[in-house]
């Protein structure tokens, strides 16, 4: 079946917010430091993509600048953060192997879906 294309559009319109960090657990500040960013970056509507990789949709351009600048506020002082932006489609298109098997991406949680 051909796509519309408003859907097609909005693949790319859509945007994702990845982050990627490494954080020094060294110190109980260090551990607190961590924990404080894991939570506020679920509180902004991330989700954990895997150990240290975080994920939020955004519907569009201004809602991926707005969710930036809300990152650069919560990096911790000490570590590496960086971020990623992807469009839906490319996510779409994300390559997953566990266990040597490759899978089909998962499903997206209901309360994402903007579409």
């Amino acid at each position: 079946m051909k796509k519309a294309r408003n859907d097609i559009a909005c693949k790319y319109r859509m945007a994702w917010v990845l982050v990627m960090f490494d954080l020094p657990v060294v110190s109980d500040k260090d551990r607190r430091n961590a924990a404080r960013f894991r939570k506020d970056l679920i509180s902004e509507g991330y989700f954990m993509v895997q150990f240290s990789v975080y994920a939020r949709p955004c519907g569009s351009a201004d809602k991926v600048d707005t969710h930036v600048r809300r990152l650069k506020k919560l990096i911790p002082p000490q570590g590496e953060v960086r971020g990623l932006i992807i469009t839906d489609a490319q996510w779409g298109r994300m390559l997953i192997v566990r266990s040597e098997k490759k899978v089909e991406p998962d499903e997206m949680q209901p309360e994402l879906m903007f579409f």
